[in-house]
């Protein structure tokens, strides 16, 4: 089992930046690539970010790419947001998948609880 607590959301104004992170407890050896998504209310899930445990490769969706920045260390990933716009509003969820990183939800096997971000205009 992996246990994923999120942290660092709040409010921010647009322009502003924040940083998640993703505390990752258990059996970590069993999960390959982590990932960040966010859900907006009356909106379906999507993928944020991912990145791989073994070299740090990382993926992007094209809507947060140069803004947004995941990394990781031994036990925790982060999500650097900058330049954040009204749009970027949602609930943010860390992710581990043990079959590689991936754009799909159910590519993840774990989840954490998710963080509230929001940005004001």
């Amino acid at each position: 089992q992996v246990q994923l607590v999120e942290s660092g959301g709040g409010l921010v104004e647009a322009g502003g930046s924040l940083r998640l992170s993703c505390a990752v407890s258990g059996r970590i050896v069993s999960s390959s690539a982590m990932g960040w998504f966010r859900q907006a209310p009356g909106k379906e899930r999507d993928f944020v970010a991912a990145i791989r445990w073994s070299d740090g490769r990382t993926y992007y969706n094209d809507s947060v790419k140069g803004r947004f920045t995941i990394s990781r260390d031994n036990a925790k990933v982060y999500l650097q947001m900058n330049s954040l716009k009204p749009w970027d509003t949602a609930v943010y969820y860390c992710a581990a998948s043990r079959g590689g990183a991936s754009y799909s939800t159910t590519s993840y096997n774990y989840w954490g609880q998710g963080t509230q971000v929001t940005v004001s205009s």
